[in-house]
């Protein structure tokens, strides 16, 4: 299913925001333990820069109304997200949302589905955005947390959640195994997170223009996971009776430059450690020329794709549905469908 948006122009442009990069570097002496040094350089690879994206959140929601001016993305997931909690038939006591940013999720939920939702968010700024001005049909508790490093006691949750905070997670398996280990057994994890297409129009700009500007190619846009990858990240976390599908939302923008400007209110701008602090202007120009080239709209527009990657996964129960063993079948196919009359 793929959806549409329009986004029109109601604010001047922002200047892309850019921050140094950050690198870590362990050294060993003579009297440090041969454990101690395997802990640190067996740590998981950090391909984002958590500091940098929690003061992206914190920057894009101090603009309050530019803020919500792009919500239309994020409330869009939500809403679907909400929806495919609803088609589960059990209505829950407490939901935890991981990531929850300025409430996206707890406007698209009800009485219905839950009592009480507890909104996790490593950016204060982000989950305090809205707590004055909206209100919502069931409780809301706020919790600021690095959903990378989920906090909670064991079997404690029956439901969690996660709408588009996932793709900046460095240890994706790690907290897939924490929230798990958190849930009751039979509970339910929803997520939703980019996926590895999206943006393909803009990545593929800013390549080309790097590459005709400086002959290289830079880390402009985060690595996505690959919707083939699911389905073993869900495995590996102890998740079974899992489901993966994908939406593709096409948004049109009056030009790329407007592209980033939303993405920078949403708190979305570049947060990979290896990312240049700058673009040139010649660099960025030349990529919106070969953007609205190669991809724009008849009408002057440029369309930009975002891939939402969905999974549903359940924490093992002795209740739930297994196969039954191999060979233990009692009726033979050849008998159920009589081949021999249909010989060919």
């Amino acid at each position: 299913m793929a959806g549409l948006l329009s986004r029109s122009l109601r604010r001047p442009l922002s200047h892309v925001l850019n921050s140094r990069v950050s690198t870590t570097r362990y050294y060993t002496s003579g009297k440090e333990s041969a454990r101690v040094y395997l802990e640190k350089t067996t740590a998981p690879f950090q391909v984002f820069d958590r500091n940098a994206k929690r003061m992206q959140r914190d920057r894009a929601a101090s603009r309050v109304q530019d803020s919500r001016e792009v919500d239309y993305l994020k409330d869009e997931v939500a809403q679907r997200v909400a929806d495919r909690l609803l088609d589960i038939k059990r209505r829950y006591h407490t939901v935890v949302e991981i990531g929850s940013g300025c409430g996206h999720l707890a406007k698209a939920v009800d009485e219905d589905m839950m009592d009480k939702l507890v909104m996790c968010e490593m950016s204060p700024v982000s989950l305090n955005r809205d707590k004055r001005d909206q209100e919502y049909e069931v409780e809301v508790e706020r919790r600021v947390m690095d959903e990378e490093f989920p906090e909670f006691p064991a079997e404690s949750l029956d439901a969690v959640v996660s709408s588009l905070s996932m793709h900046w997670v460095n240890d994706l398996p790690g907290m897939m195994i924490q929230l798990r280990k958190a849930m009751v057994p039979d509970g339910v994890f929803i997520g939703a997170m980019f996926g590895g297409d999206s943006l393909f129009e803009l990545r593929t700009s800013l390549q080309l223009a790097d590459i005709e500007r400086d002959g290289g190619i830079a880390a402009r846009v985060s690595p996505l996971t690959d919707t083939r990858d699911m389905g073993g990240l869900m495995s590996r976390a102890g998740l079974t009776l899992s489901t993966v599908d994908v939406d593709n939302i096409v948004v049109n923008y009056p030009s790329m430059l407007h592209l980033i400007s939303d993405l920078n209110a949403m708190g979305e701008g570049n947060a990979v450690v290896q990312r240049l602090p700058f673009i040139k202007r010649d660099t960025l120009l030349a990529a919106s020329a070969i953007y609205k080239e190669m991809h724009g709209n008849e009408d002057g527009s440029i369309p930009a794709t975002f891939q939402v990657i969905y999974m549903i996964g359940w924490k093992p129960d002795p209740s739930q549905p297994k196969p039954l063993p191999r060979g233990s079948g009692q009726t033979s196919l050849g008998e159920l469908f009589d081949t021999t009359s249909h010989k060919l």
